[in-house]
């Protein structure tokens, strides 16, 4: 079924185009990504689904056009915005006390997913004692618990270290699969996009416009087995070709430089 749909979304700020009409569906429990190059507008559109900006175009969600962007989606930044003063059990609770939960209530319900989030013994610890992929962990926990239709994640792993990058981005591929949550995920990093997506949406650059879209019909779990890597190399490396390919078709001429 599918959940989230877009038809030819456009956005301008003034002079400046950022979205030339983009067209994307997320299906029930799908892990879709959107990839592109920096700069061309994917974190607009996450502005757009929640409602922080407006833009043209038609946006539906379950077959209805989408007017209650903050009851329909759970929404996790770049970096995790842990509150410093608040523990972490308490930063994991912020998103349903927002909602109008009690706190007690609130804690009872996020409680025994610590042990599942790798954060079980943390839960009285400040954010400034927990690691990156720590914190990320208790980040994407706050937004899980809300119990959304969806997630939006821009890009959640972009401030940690290469190798802890990886990891988390295993362990979530790993949370998915036993969740099978609905996901749209903003990335620009290829290999990423390919571990975790069912499908990937490629933007052009500014003004973005969808290149191609990719099936990734890859086995999960992706495990480090030879073969599914050789698999995921080849996707990867034709994204990469018309990433390229989008950019030079983008780049301006000598006479607009």
């Amino acid at each position: 079924m599918t959940r989230l749909e877009l038809r030819e979304v456009r956005k301008s700020f003034g002079a400046l185009d950022v979205l030339a009409g983009i067209s994307l569906d997320v299906g029930e429990g799908e892990f879709v990504s959107i990839l592109g190059p920096s700069g061309a507008g994917k974190s607009t559109l996450f502005q757009l689904l929640t409602g922080a900006t407006r833009g043209e175009g038609e946006m539906r969600f379950d077959g209805a056009p989408l007017d209650d962007h903050g009851a329909r989606f759970a929404f996790m930044p770049q970096r995790d915005a842990l509150m410093p003063w608040r523990r972490i059990i308490d930063n994991a609770t912020l998103g349903l006390e927002v909602q109008g939960m009690k706190r007690s209530a609130a804690r009872e319900r996020v409680a025994p997913l610590f042990a599942e989030f790798g954060l079980a013994g943390f839960e009285r610890a400040w954010p400034a004692e927990l690691s990156g992929g720590m914190r990320q962990r208790a980040a994407l926990l706050r937004t899980v618990v809300q119990q959304r239709d969806m997630l939006l994640l821009d890009e959640p792993f972009g401030a940690l270290d290469a190798l802890t990058r990886a990891a988390m981005q295993r362990w979530l591929e790993k949370m998915w699969a036993r969740h099978r949550w609905t996901a749209l995920l903003i990335t620009h990093d290829v290999r990423e996009a390919v571990l975790l997506s069912d499908r990937i949406y490629v933007l052009s650059a500014r003004p973005a416009r969808v290149v191609t879209e990719v099936a990734v019909p890859l086995p999960r779990p992706r495990t480090e087995s030879a073969a599914l890597a050789r698999e995921a190399a080849a996707i990867e490396a034709g994204i990469l070709d018309t990433l390229l390919g989008a950019a030079e078709t983008n780049s301006p001429s000598p006479m607009e430089t």
